[in-house]
């Protein structure tokens, strides 16, 4: 795994967290594949685009029906970032086999950007389910009680 990552890294012009802020405020966009609970634990940075490591690929394609709502080009700058800086790297190195050969990741990754004091905004509270609707809405439900 340690060649794959090397080989990987080679065609990155990685960036420190401070670069990928400048970079990210200057337009470029950073995409955050840390999964859900990570970001909750952690916080999350603001401004990216949180995209789950198993669609990315599908989700940043400027020709996949699957793509994001953001508009992405091949000469588009996009910056992955994960948690530690491994994870990024392949993922980084996939999106430019797919031409978008702009891509990049972070060195360091989430904790990176932590250490480095660059923003962090706290997660959002995971909204829990109401299994009984009654409780969300008075004694009828969704519908006004009756009086």
């Amino acid at each position: 795994m340690d060649r794959v990552l090397a080989t990987a890294r080679r065609s990155l012009d990685r960036l420190t967290p401070a670069e990928a802020a400048a970079e990210h405020a200057g337009g470029a966009l950073l995409i955050d594949i840390r999964n859900q609970a990570q970001r909750r634990r952690g916080g999350t940075i603001p401004g990216a685009v949180a995209i789950d490591r198993t669609v990315l690929e599908w989700r940043c394609d400027p020709t996949s029906p699957w793509r994001m709502d953001v508009p992405i080009e091949h000469d588009t700058r996009l910056i992955v970032i994960c948690a530690e800086g491994y994870s990024s790297s392949l993922a980084a190195a996939s999106l430019r086999r797919l031409g978008l050969k702009r891509a990049t990741d972070v060195v360091g990754g989430f904790e990176g950007w932590v250490q480095a004091g660059l923003p962090v905004a706290p997660a959002r509270p995971r909204l829990r389910r109401i299994a009984d609707r009654s409780k969300m809405a008075g004694e009828g439900g969704f519908e006004p009680p009756i009086s």
